[in-house]
């Protein structure tokens, strides 16, 4: 049954710790509050936003308990016919475990993992409580029939307390998943552990598609830091893979600044009021940074004549440049924007860049 799969664990990379956890003092809780529940048989609800690496955290506290050797079952609940009866259910559960716990003879138990449980269909909820109530389910083998016991760990990106007020979910299920609470950052409030990611994928890419490692530019990090990341480290896994492929930063830079242009905000202080000094200062530095654009695009990329029409010398240019993020040249591949959006981004029509003599 596609919808419940055995995940093989060995084919899985180890993201090493520092990727993983990062800096930011509440996934260090993550990482404490991992280490100190993975061997209870408790169930483990992990919370979080689509793209927040859901999975790989249940695999880790998998990986940290006493059942590390035994199978790892992945459960898409939204795939579950709701037509399942609790003995079909059951027997998926033992199908998708039987082969691997054979393989390394373990009888230490197997990991449910129940990705996105608020899509459970409601007559599967009641299934699942009841695995929930006995803590196991059968399993035959070559010894005849033997009870497994079951590690139970949920993923969902949605408020379930909002769902059961809604009666899309059961209270009682609710209570039973709410065992240990693991509530996952978006990548947005990890910023400082960006650089960090986005290295590790970069290496990791490149060894998959056996190209060389380019290290990426402290311009382009100060982006990344910026953005907002909706999509969270698979939209960051997504932008590092286009990078390795295609070879080029000035890509995915005029991406991310045409994202950042989309999402700029009004600063507001911690009371949610508009901060005046705030979005003054963050005014200025978008106006500041879309007339160089247009500047550098009217000139042809040339940065000392640019420097010239914007009547600044060409070392401040320079500077204003870096600090803005901006790419320090035209790539000859890339598009060149027609007009700058407020933070510098391309935004409405385009010219192709052909090289011509062996330059830009």
């Amino acid at each position: 049954m596609a919808a419940i799969q055995h995940v093989q664990l060995v084919n899985l990379d180890r993201i090493p710790d520092p990727v993983l956890f990062g800096c930011v003092v509440a996934m260090q809780d993550v990482r404490r509050k991992i280490e100190k529940i993975a061997d209870s048989n408790v169930p483990v609800l992990i919370r979080g936003e689509s793209g927040t690496g859901k999975e790989v955290f249940a695999i880790a506290i998998h990986s940290h308990s006493r059942w590390k050797n035994g199978p790892f079952v992945k459960i898409k609940c939204a795939a579950l016919p709701g037509s399942l009866t609790q003995d079909e259910l059951m027997k998926a559960f033992a199908e998708a475990s039987s082969s691997e716990a054979e393989c390394v003879g373990s009888d230490q138990g197997t990991t449910l993992l129940f990705d996105e449980v608020s899509d459970l269909h409601p007559h599967l909820q009641t299934k699942l409580l009841q695995v929930l109530q006995e803590g196991q389910f059968s399993r035959t083998g070559p010894q005849g029939a033997k009870n497994v016991k079951v590690h139970v760990i949920c993923t969902t990106n949605r408020d379930l307390e909002a769902e059961v007020e809604a009666e899309r979910f059961r209270v009682d299920l609710l209570y039973r998943i709410h065992g240990f609470v693991i509530d996952l950052l978006p990548l947005r409030q990890r910023a400082g552990d960006i650089p960090e990611i986005a290295d590790y994928l970069l290496r990791s890419f490149g060894v998959k598609h056996n190209t060389a490692i380019r290290t990426l530019s402290p311009q382009l990090i100060e982006l990344m830091q910026r953005y907002q990341w909706p999509g969270n480290i698979r939209e960051l896994e997504n932008l590092i893979r286009r990078y390795v492929i295609l070879g080029s930063e000035q890509v995915i830079g005029s991406e991310l600044l045409t994202k950042l242009s989309a999402d700029f905000q009004p600063g507001e202080t911690a009371d949610g009021n508009i901060s005046l000094k705030k979005l003054t200062r963050q005014a200025a530095f978008e106006l500041e940074r879309r007339v160089i654009l247009k500047a550098l695009e009217n000139n042809g990329w040339n940065r000392k004549r640019a420097a010239r029409s914007l009547n600044i010398s060409y070392r401040a240019l320079l500077y204003k440049i870096k600090q803005g993020g901006m790419p320090p040249k035209r790539s000859c591949s890339s598009r060149v924007p027609a007009q700058a959006s407020s933070d510098g981004s391309a935004v409405g029509g385009s010219r192709m860049v052909r090289k011509k003599n062996g330059t830009c």
